[in-house]
Parts: C-alpha cells; sequence; structure tokens
C-alpha cells in the first residue's frame, strides 16, 4: 500500500474521530470540560480561521497536521470508553447513508459569506466615495 492511501485513509479516519467527537460533545454523559474541549477541537478543525495562516509556506498547514490530530487525541482520552464508543458507531452509521442536511447547509453558510462579502464591498465603496 502507498503513502498516499495510507494518508488517505488516516484522514478519513481523523474524519470520522471527529464527527464521533461532535457527538460526544453533545451527549449529556460526557463531562462537563471533556465537552467544552471537545467542542473547541471540533470548531477550530471545521472553522475557516487557523492559528497560523495556510499561506505561510510549511508553517501554514503545520497546525492541521499536528494540532487537529493532537487535539483529537487528547479529547478522546477525556470522554468515557462507553459514550465514545456509541459515538464512533453512530458515526460510521450517519458516514454509510448520505446527508442531504450538509448539502443544504453548506448552500446556506456559502450564501451568508457572500451577502457578507457584498455588504463589505458595498461599505468600502459608501465610505471610499466610489
Amino acid at each position: 500500500m502507498g503513502r498516499f492511501e495510507r494518508l488517505k485513509r488516516w484522514a478519513k479516519k481523523l474524519k470520522a474521530e471527529l464527527y464521533a467527537l461532535y457527538l460526544a460533545y453533545r451527549d449529556p454523559r460526557t463531562p462537563l470540560h471533556a465537552r467544552i474541549f471537545a467542542a473547541v477541537v471540533v470548531a477550530y478543525a471545521f472553522s475557516p480561521i487557523d492559528l497560523i495562516p495556510d499561506p505561510i509556506p510549511v508553517l501554514g498547514y503545520l497546525d492541521d497536521l499536528i494540532l487537529v490530530p493532537l487535539g483529537i487525541a487528547l479529547a478522546v482520552r477525556m470522554i468515557p470508553p462507553a459514550v465514545l464508543t456509541e459515538c464512533r458507531s453512530r458515526a460510521r452509521e450517519a458516514a454509510l447513508k448520505a446527508n442531504p442536511k450538509s448539502t443544504a447547509a453548506a448552500i446556506v453558510v456559502v450564501g451568508i459569506w457572500l451577502l457578507l462579502a457584498a455588504l463589505a464591498v458595498y461599505l468600502t465603496a459608501r465610505f471610499v466615495g466610489l
């Protein structure tokens, strides 16, 4: 098996773990400190804003390659095993079936970003006097 295939498998596993963390932080059986940490990890992983901007050569991707997997590993250790096992199972089931909500949510998010960009252009033009 080539490196690319191993990398794809690793990325797929990380994605599944992130979804399991998302489910676990919403589970009331998860301790508060683990819920907070898992929520921060999931939010950071899906956030378009990084600690180190991606355009910076090499360093820009270090947070994605080191911080996110490290955060996942730490969060997994904080969650009770029974809760994590159940959440992983639910994450696998969700991955097997298509989720049209995620497509609709993506359209809504893109629409909001486009509206905000249009508002920024409008306000800039208004204040600059174009």
